[in-house]
């Protein structure tokens, strides 16, 4: 009878060990699992790739913006059209000219002609009352361009916070002037000589709306490429996560501000 108490007693502590090795497993696999972030990859045609690490930890909703276009091709033919020596190269936008906002089927959204609008996201930085992006604009950091309403008013910069769509820059310098008021959310990994080849490109002033070139002035910077320098092809390895869609807003439409403010319809105008 002893005997088999014993054997009893030895089965149940080896049960006992077991269990214990198997959860202690399970908490050790889960700690040394690690997601990896994702890698952007850039073909710029004729300077070529330029690839980055994103970070959702900390721009959750910009990294998914950038990734759903990417997926969905949005940025392949895209250019940079905006370049300025010493600071930033931008790109992102399908007008070409920094005035364009992507649409809800750029995202891969199966939504009717109607329903197909434009969109922005909500701006990941600390004036925007974002705490947990910490990023700040050092060279080779990637962030997302918005608009800035406040010359015509001061009021709107929630309008100007929430602005961005698809267009984003890149950093060639650091620059804390931009830290917590544009949302960063990754890093050049390898391609940061493609950056500094774009930034010494030719450029000139912005082409005015009658395709004439505008006089540079102190107000008009020379920012435009001479000639285009085409993203040819964007893609994005994930790793197996789902990113899904980010959260989007509706565009700011100036006309109706302005009608709403000052009672001038300038829709009549057009």
């Amino acid at each position: 009878m002893k005997k088999a108490s014993n054997i009893i007693t030895i089965i149940a502590l080896i049960a006992i060990i077991v269990l214990i090795g198997t959860i202690s497993y399970g908490y050790y696999k889960k700690a040394t699992m690690e997601v990896k972030n994702p890698i952007v990859t850039m073909e710029v045609q004729d300077f070529g790739t330029i690839k980055l690490e994103l970070y959702p930890d900390m721009a959750p909703e910009a990294v998914t913006n950038f990734i759903a276009l990417a997926q969905n091709g949005f940025y392949d033919g895209l250019k940079f059209h905006r370049v300025v020596d010493g600071f930033m190269i931008q790109g992102g936008d399908k007008n070409g000219d920094g005035t364009g906002s992507p649409t809800l089927r750029d995202l891969g959204l199966d939504v009717t002609d109607e329903e197909n609008k434009e969109y922005c996201i909500t701006g990941e930085f600390l004036a925007n009352g974002d705490t947990n992006n910490t990023l700040k604009h050092k060279e080779g950091v990637i962030s997302m361009a918005r608009s800035d309403y406040t010359s015509y008013s001061s009021a709107l910069t929630t309008e100007s916070y929430n602005s961005a769509g698809s267009q984003f820059f890149i950093m060639t310098e650091d620059n804390d002037y931009l830290n917590g008021y544009y949302a960063p959310f990754g890093q050049v990994i390898e391609g940061m000589d493609v950056v500094h080849a774009i930034e010494k490109v030719e450029v000139k002033a912005a082409d005015s709306e009658d395709g004439t070139t505008e006089e540079s002035t102190e107000e008009t910077e020379k920012s435009t490429p001479v000639n285009d320098v085409i993203i040819s092809k964007v893609t994005v390895e994930t790793y197996g996560v789902d990113y899904g869609k980010p959260e989007t807003l509706d565009v700011w439409d100036y006309y109706d501000w302005i009608y709403q403010t000052y009672g001038i319809n300038l829709n009549s105008y057009q």
